[in-house]
């Protein structure tokens, strides 16, 4: 009988006590949908645990075979380096893989969604609604083109325009994709963060989203945010458990 990997959630981590509550948010509801799976969370800086703490940890407890996921939503600096450079770090007897990030995925454009129809839009909207697609930006091109991608995809679904849009590192600001969108003449505009948790660049989408008709919140602990968590882990485990089984 084959033991499942641990499951380690790596966050970013924030001085803003939201990004670690809204973390601990989306975990608990994993372990709800998975509850003989061991999930344990750890923060590449200002929070604790740390992944270096929780890896010492999990060697101490016995574990020997860990799917490290990235809550992340790009491939950006933090999957292709700081990630791969504290998992190497790790104890010797941890066998571990790291996951890809969560996006993109049909499931998110599921979950921005359902935060534009808690914020007060519906699916009628769609037709006469532009929608800013905010992330928090990236100096890394792959990752911008991601974003435009998923813009690109999310417009052919029904809305009448969908605009991506950066809080720092790149363009346009949230606020210059309102103003064109305006231009382009749609009925509403609506703004929805493509962004895991709150902190400093997505309240900065926030104050940029001033002249918009909605703001959407974070997608945070989204069933829908779960669920694809749960895919990576998944699609991440086989090759450990196959070796095991070798």
């Amino acid at each position: 009988m084959t033991t499942e990997p641990v499951l380690l959630v790596v966050a970013h981590g924030s001085r803003d006590p939201r990004h670690a509550a809204n973390v601990h948010a989306l975990v608990r509801r994993v372990r709800a949908a998975r509850p003989d799976l061991r999930v344990e969370t750890g923060f590449l800086d200002f929070n604790v645990p740390s992944v270096p703490g929780v890896l010492e940890s999990l060697a101490a407890d016995g574990v020997r075979d860990v799917v490290a996921l990235p809550l992340l939503l790009t491939r950006a600096f933090h999957a292709k380096a700081d990630i791969p450079a504290v998992l190497r770090a790790a104890p010797a007897r941890l066998r571990i893989r790291q996951a890809d990030v969560l996006g993109p995925s049909p499931l998110l454009t599921a979950a921005l969604e359902r935060r534009l129809w808690e914020a007060g839009l519906s699916p009628a909207d769609k037709s006469s609604t532009g929608v800013v697609l905010a992330s928090a930006g990236s100096s890394d091109p792959e990752a911008i083109a991601v974003i435009a991608d998923v813009a690109r995809e999310w417009r052919h679904t029904g809305w009448c325009a969908v605009r991506p849009a950066f809080a720092s590192a790149s363009l346009p600001r949230t606020e210059d994709a309102v103003r064109e969108l305006r231009a382009l003449g749609c009925a509403k505009v609506a703004v929805a963060p493509y962004v895991l948790a709150p902190g400093f660049l997505p309240d900065r989408i926030a104050r940029g989203a001033a002249d918009a008709d909605a703001l959407a919140d974070v997608l945070g602990p989204a069933p829908e945010v779960a669920r694809v968590l749960l895919q990576r882990y998944d699609a991440a485990r086989r090759p450990l458990v196959a070796a095991v089984g070798a």
